[in-house]
C-alpha cells in the first residue's frame, strides 16, 4: 500500500534533539523505501532541504545529497492542475493551502496513507487516511 511522507517525517530523521521521533521516522521511512511504497512530492523535497539547511544548519551539499537520496522513491511533481486542486481544497476551509497541496500530491501519487505530524490523525480525505506515526498506538 503506497504511503505519502510529509516533510516533517523526513526532517525527524535528522533531528538529534528528538531521539524517539528520529527512531520512529527512520524506521517508517526505511520500511516504506525498502517495500517500494513511499511517495513524496517536489514540495516535500524543497521543504526538507530548506529545513535541513536552515533550522538544522546542515551544509547545503549534505542536505542536497539527502534530498537526492529521498528523490529515488516515487516523487509527485507539483503541477498547475495540482496547485489549482489545492486552491479549491483550501477554499473549502479544512486545510491551509500548503497542507492542501500535500493532500493533493498524496492523492495524485495514489497513496492510501499520508504520514504527517501536522494534520489531523485519523482524518480520511477522498480515501486517503492521515496518520500521525508519533502517536502511541
Amino acid at each position: 500500500m503506497s504511503a505519502f511522507l510529509d516533510t516533517n517525517i523526513l526532517v525527524y530523521r535528522i533531528d538529534l534533539q528528538a531521539p524517539a521521533k528520529q527512531k520512529r521516522a527512520s524506521q517508517l521511512v526505511n520500511d516504506l523505501y525498502l517495500a517500494g511504497e513511499a511517495v513524496l512530492s517536489t514540495q516535500v523535497l524543497q521543504e526538507f532541504y530548506n529545513t535541513a539547511t536552515g533550522k538544522f544548519r546542515l551544509p547545503p551539499a549534505d542536505a542536497a545529497l539527502a534530498a537526492q537520496a529521498h528523490a529515488k522513491t516515487r516523487v509527485v511533481q507539483i503541477t498547475p492542475p495540482l496547485i489549482f486542486a489545492a486552491m479549491a481544497r483550501h477554499a473549502g476551509g479544512q486545510f491551509s493551502f500548503w497542507d492542501a497541496l500535500i493532500v493533493e500530491a498524496a492523492l495524485a501519487g495514489g497513496a492510501k496513507v499520508l504520514y504527517s505530524e501536522d494534520l489531523q490523525d485519523g482524518l480520511v480525505v477522498d480515501g486517503l487516511t492521515i496518520t500521525n506515526p508519533f502517536l502511541a498506538s
